[in-house]
Order: C-alpha cells, then sequence, then structure tokens
C-alpha cells in the first residue's frame, strides 16, 4: 500500500514552490542557552515547554538527555533537576485535570530502552519544586519508540499520546491519568514508508503532522475513529527543506491559522509554513549573537505567550547536535525575532 506513497507526495506537494535558495535564510540571535547535558556525542534530543501563566519568567524547559535521563531548565538556562532514566528520546506535556478547580502537568516520553518493545514513560511535573516525579513507563507495541507528541481532545479533554517507531510506524496510544496509576492503551496504528521520528498534533483543529525524514511532512487527522490515511503536505527539496527534516512545532493563531515549523536538519535552519494550508513562509537560522548558533538540530518546540521580557511573544527552544567545547544542549529564542526576520 505504502509504495505509492512517493508518488503521491510529490504530486501533493507540487505547490510547495521551491523558494529562496538556502543561503537567503536570515540569521537570529539566540537570547539563552541552557547548560550543556552530561553525556557527550549524540546525546541532547528534544524540548518541551511549561509556561507559567501566572508568573512567566518562572517558566521552565525539559530536555532530554538520550543516553542519561531528563533535564528542567529554567528560564535563564539554568538546569534546575535532573531525572535519571535510560534512553529518553522525544517529550512533550499537557496540563491535565486534577482534584476539583486544579490542573497538573504531566510530561511523556518516547522510551528507547527495548528496541524490540517501545514503551513511553510519564512523568509529573512538580511546578513548585521544579522536578519530574516518574509514573511509570507502559508498552505500546513492537518496534523502537523515537518520536512522540501529545494531543488533547477538545470535546472531551482526553489524552492520546503518538509513538513514532523508527520504521515509521506510529502507535496511537490513550493515557488516562485519572486514577490511581496511569492506563495506557494503544487505540490505532498508522504508517510511514520510511524512518520517521518527528511530531506535533494541532489541538484546535485535530491534526497530527509527522517528518518523514528523507521524504517530508504528512498530515493525519488525530481521531482514533478517523481513517489512518496520510495527506503529503510539503516534501523534503533540497532548497526549502533539507533532509533529515526533524523536529516540528506549531504556533497557533485564531482557529485554524498561524505556522508550523520543522528542523531543516540537513543545512542546520528551521523552515517555516503557513497555515491551514501548509504553504511556504520562510526559513531561518540560529547565531550571530553572543551565544553561539545552532547545528544539526533535532527536536524544536515553540509556546506562545509572555515569557518574560525577553520572550513577549513566545519562546522557541532549538536543540542544538554542536556546542563545542561542551556537549550539546538547547537554544533560547524569541519568537517575535524570528517573525521580524521573516516579515511574518
Amino acid at each position: 500500500m505504502r509504495s505509492a506513497l512517493p508518488a503521491l507526495l510529490l504530486a501533493g506537494c507540487a505547490s510547495v514552490p521551491a523558494a529562496a535558495p538556502l543561503t537567503q535564510a536570515p540569521v537570529v540571535a539566540a537570547s539563552a542557552e541552557t547548560d550543556p547535558v552530561d553525556t557527550a556525542h549524540d546525546a541532547a534530543d528534544d524540548p518541551a515547554i511549561w509556561r507559567n501563566a501566572k508568573d512567566p519568567a518562572k517558566s521552565l524547559v525539559i530536555g532530554t538527555d538520550k543516553k542519561a535521563g531528563i533535564h528542567v531548565y529554567d528560564m535563564t538556562g539554568k538546569r534546575v533537576s535532573f531525572t535519571p532514566a535510560a534512553r529518553l528520546n522525544n517529550v512533550d506535556l499537557r496540563e491535565v485535570g486534577g482534584r476539583p478547580g486544579t490542573t497538573r502537568v504531566i510530561a511523556v516520553a518516547s522510551d528507547r530502552a527495548d528496541v524490540a518493545q517501545a514503551h513511553v514513560a510519564l512523568f509529573t511535573l512538580d511546578t513548585s519544586t521544579r522536578r519530574l516525579v516518574p509514573m511509570g513507563r507502559y508498552p505500546v507495541g513492537p518496534g523502537e519508540a523515537y518520536g512522540m507528541c501529545l494531543w488533547t481532545r477538545a470535546k472531551d479533554k482526553a489524552l492520546f499520546g503518538f509513538v513514532v517507531l523508527k520504521d515509521g510506524r506510529i502507535d496511537q496510544v490513550r493515557i488516562d491519568v485519572s486514577g490511581p496509576s496511569p492506563v495506557v492503551t494503544t487505540v490505532r496504528s498508522m504508517k510511514l514508508g520510511t524512518q520517521a521520528e518527528g511530531c506535533v498534533v494541532d489541538d484546535r483543529t485535530g491534526q497530527l503532522y509527522v517528518a518523514e525524514e528523507d521524504v517530508g511532512l504528512w498530515r493525519f487527522a488525530a481521531d482514533p475513529a478517523a481513517p489512518s490515511t496520510a495527506t503529503p503536505i510539503a516534501r523534503v527539496d533540497g532548497k526549502t527543506l533539507v533532509a533529515d527534516a526533524e523536529g516540528l512545532a506549531l504556533a497557533p493563531k485564531g482557529a485554524r491559522g498561524g505556522y508550523l515549523i520543522v528542523s531543516s536538519q540537513g543545512d542546520s535552519a528551521y523552515t517555516v509554513y503557513r497555515l491551514p494550508a501548509v504553504t511556504y513562509a520562510g526559513r531561518f537560522r540560529i547565531g550571530g549573537g553572543a551565544i553561539d548558533g545552532t547545528s544539526d538540530t533535532d527536536g524544536i518546540e515553540l509556546a506562545l505567550g509572555d515569557f518574560g521580557p525577553a520572550y513577549r511573544q513566545g519562546l522557541f527552544v532549538a536543540q542544538d547536535g554542536d556546542n563545542a567545547p561542551d556537549t550539546q544542549n538547547f537554544k533560547y529564542v524569541s519568537w517575535a525575532k524570528v517573525k521580524a526576520a521573516l516579515g511574518l
């Protein structure tokens, strides 16, 4: 069934222009960077952001070290806690209902410790102590877990996760944390033809976006009752998007608009598409300031809103694949500066 997909992708993405040459991507300076991770070589991978609505300057960034565990950083990039865990790769978080009138923050990571059996690792983010509290690891299905993203269904606030397996399979799980211990149930599987990792879900529209690394971007309906058909939306063309296509992030605007951002790892840039039609809007790099730039980026994340004086419109976080002479880390960038650089 998947053998026809590359042809479909090319046909479906014919409207994506072979736009500006790579050298025209503007450079945006990072405002801060995190402490380096503790392990060397290819270790840091994927960030997630929790915004403290009451005190934005006390917001937190989570980042995985896929050889050691998971870090929590403050808005200056200082590491405030570390939770050991074997081979966590991608991470996402959502606020869920707790006791009446309260919410709690749940973080979910893809767990690659068993390459034959995919797992997800669940944590509660204690926002007062700034620590991740483990809730256990749960099997998903056969294969090696790789990508991970979450979706809160609007109609009933049900929480779902999408685990992207290294062979391109995507397992959808329902995550119920209402009882004394979490219940994780696999409810659907989808498939892309080759290796994929990055994913993000638009909670407004129920659309799941997935990056197939050497091919391009795909869209699925996130609801488990929907067909598992993949729609091609943008291709790896060597001009606007360069393999590997890695992390994905969203900047929602209004009911359906905004932007989808992709890590164009092959040329250390970030490609921006305009929603809902997913049309090319520009690309940028991180660098040119007092803090070194990024290269070979895996995971990215973007959260809109006020995060303090340096990030009044939102915070963009990108993994840095080469932070020499130190080990890898994550860079913080003002979303307002990205918008200005691209004229968005």
